[in-house]
């Protein structure tokens, strides 16, 4: 049985459904069960059982010696959380115990690191190991998965294969219960539908024109599709970037919107606030060399292409991967 965690949640989802695709349907969906905005995320999937986040580990102990690999997608996200215990207990300690279980059962382990880790870039976004500790996160959420990184750094016994991934900029289907964490396609698409214009922020750097502000923007089911192939392949246990390696402008995502709901173009640009100007990230993009020479040589899925299936086939349609 593979266990996935977050399965309810966003990629989690897409991840249930990958599997499903596969052939996998002795599946173990772990998160919080309680959220009814989630619920279409899993349901019609195929799996074993629902377990609650909180109940997981009392279950492990009767059926952990059951389980042939653990997914574990679930953490707290909400970047503008200030409240430092709820990242602690979330998604530090509750990965520590996953670790400890994997480690003990000798159960093949993937998690979701973040490129939140890598703070505002001045360093770079190169998943080097040798750089990590100068790495300095920008808020509580960054430092969560930060630590939990830096924590497996310590260890001396392992599970027999793992995996952490720092995922950029991720979107698709599945993620309408996210709110404002939804991606900027997701954003831009719904305020294009209500007002018939998309409102991007203006540069305020002489080095960046208008719209030109660069994130890594990868599709989710590039993100499901390579981890269910280091399920089946894994080598190399480490920690790796996981964006396209080909940062986009806004401007382009924003284009492309207009041009996948049969719109004509209409951006207009706005002041970034003041309060975030100073810390505003003009620049993302994974350095994809290590993932490429030690996993695999993966061909992404273009921001013109994933962002064009995910509104013609799931937005429009209101649909569920």
């Amino acid at each position: 049985m593979i266990l996935i965690t977050g399965a309810a949640g966003f990629i989690g989802s897409c991840m249930v459904a990958k599997l499903n695709e596969a052939g996998e349907k002795n599946l173990i969906l772990v998160d919080d069960f309680r959220r009814a905005d989630k619920k279409l995320n899993y349901e019609g999937k195929f799996f074993h059982t629902c377990v609650d986040r909180g109940e997981l580990f009392t279950w492990l102990e009767k059926n952990g010696a059951n389980i042939s690999s653990v997914i574990h997608l679930g953490a707290r996200t909400d970047t503008t959380e200030k409240r430092t215990e709820i990242f602690e207990e979330l998604n530090l300690v509750y990965s520590q115990k996953i670790w400890r279980f994997c480690t003990d059962q000798q159960v093949p382990l993937i998690y979701a690191s973040s490129a939140a880790t890598y703070g505002d870039g001045n360093l770079g976004f190169s998943d080097d190991p040798k750089l990590a500790d100068k790495l300095l996160p920008l808020n509580p959420y960054g430092w969560s998965k930060h630590q939990f990184d830096q924590w497996i750094s310590r260890q001396t016994t392992f599970p027999p294969y793992w995996v952490g991934l720092k995922f950029f900029n991720v979107y698709g289907p599945n993620e309408y219960h996210k709110g404002r964490m939804a991606s900027v396609i997701f954003h831009a698409f719904h305020q294009i539908k209500t007002t018939g214009e998309l409102r991007l922020f203006r540069s305020h750097r002489p080095d960046y024109g208008d719209g030109e502000q660069i994130r890594d923007f990868v599709y989710v089911k590039d993100v499901v599709d390579i981890i269910h192939y280091l399920t089946i392949y894994g080598k190399n246990s480490g920690i790796y970037n996981l964006g396209t390696g080909a940062g986009r402008y806004f401007k382009d995502l924003g284009k492309q919107v207009f041009k996948s709901m049969g719109l004509e173009e209409k951006i207009r640009y706005i002041d970034t606030p003041i309060d975030i100007r100073d810390s505003y990230q003009y620049y993302t993009e994974a350095d994809m060399k290590r993932f490429k020479e030690l996993i695999f040589p993966w061909e992404f899925t273009s921001l013109e292409e994933g962002t064009d299936q995910y509104i013609r086939q799931y937005l429009l349609l209101n649909r569920y991967y």
